[in-house]
């Protein structure tokens, strides 16, 4: 299982270097090859601090299979999401302050820029059931019923999920609603926004833009600043 507690360490390393963490909260899975459930890190660290030796495997019911750690309270986030999403290989939940403050706003993501686009046509939507932890199963089903086919949902008065086929699409959609969601706030700060893409322009540029490919050179990106050590985050 290493290949797999790498791809949670990766996960980790990568939105710290992104400037996604928040203390020890905030947390990145991987589904488990074999159906038992989610690898994560363990609860306490802080993304920047996680090795292998902080990951563990959570089963759908919510014990430590694998690995000495403690489980985040918020496990049902990843477990539920995976149940109702077979493409679904890797989930981020993170709590920076720019998707809470956004999400306050109670209005549209528009595709300002281009990191707007996976999110938008159709809009992203939002979890309304809870501002709190969600941990419980059933906050967990209710949350992947309303993320639905999305690749992210923001929790207002609270974080974001993004999901992906893979950890670094993952990882990447948070980086991405993060970046897309502190560009229109700048916009809104300044009288607007005025214009951004329309419905067409939306469509071509998913494939242009954030094509697979192109998801994946942000994605390695991150990893090298991760091997490069630490500088400030990408958000800061």
């Amino acid at each position: 299982m290493e290949d797999v507690k790498d791809a949670v360490v990766q996960a980790s390393r990568a939105l710290a270097v992104s400037g996604l963490g928040d203390m020890v909260w905030g947390h990145a899975s991987v589904r488990d090859p074999h159906g038992g459930g989610v690898w994560m890190k363990s609860s306490g660290w802080g993304f920047e601090e996680v090795d292998r030796d902080k990951v563990v495997l959570v089963s759908p019911s919510g014990d430590v299979v694998e690995g000495s750690g403690r489980r985040h309270l918020e496990f049902p986030i990843h477990t539920e999401v995976m149940a109702v999403r077979p493409d679904v290989g890797a989930v981020v939940h993170t709590h920076a302050p720019t998707l809470a403050a956004f999400a306050s706003l109670d209005c549209a993501l528009l595709p300002i820029s281009h990191d707007a686009v996976p999110f938008t046509c159709p809009q992203l939507p939002r979890f309304t059931d809870t501002g709190s932890l969600v941990a419980t199963r059933e906050l967990g089903a209710a949350l992947a019923r309303s993320l639905g086919e999305a690749n992210a949902i923001l929790i207002p008065n609270h974080g974001a999920v993004t999901v992906g086929a893979d950890v670094g699409t993952a990882v990447m959609y948070a980086v991405l609603l993060e970046r897309a969601c502190r560009t229109q706030l700048l916009a809104a700060g300044a009288g607007g926004p005025r214009v951004w893409s329309d419905d067409d322009e939306v469509r071509f540029k998913r494939d242009q833009v954030w094509n697979s490919a192109q998801v994946d050179a942000g994605w390695r990106y991150l990893t090298r600043r991760v091997e490069s050590g630490p500088e400030d985050g990408l958000s800061r």
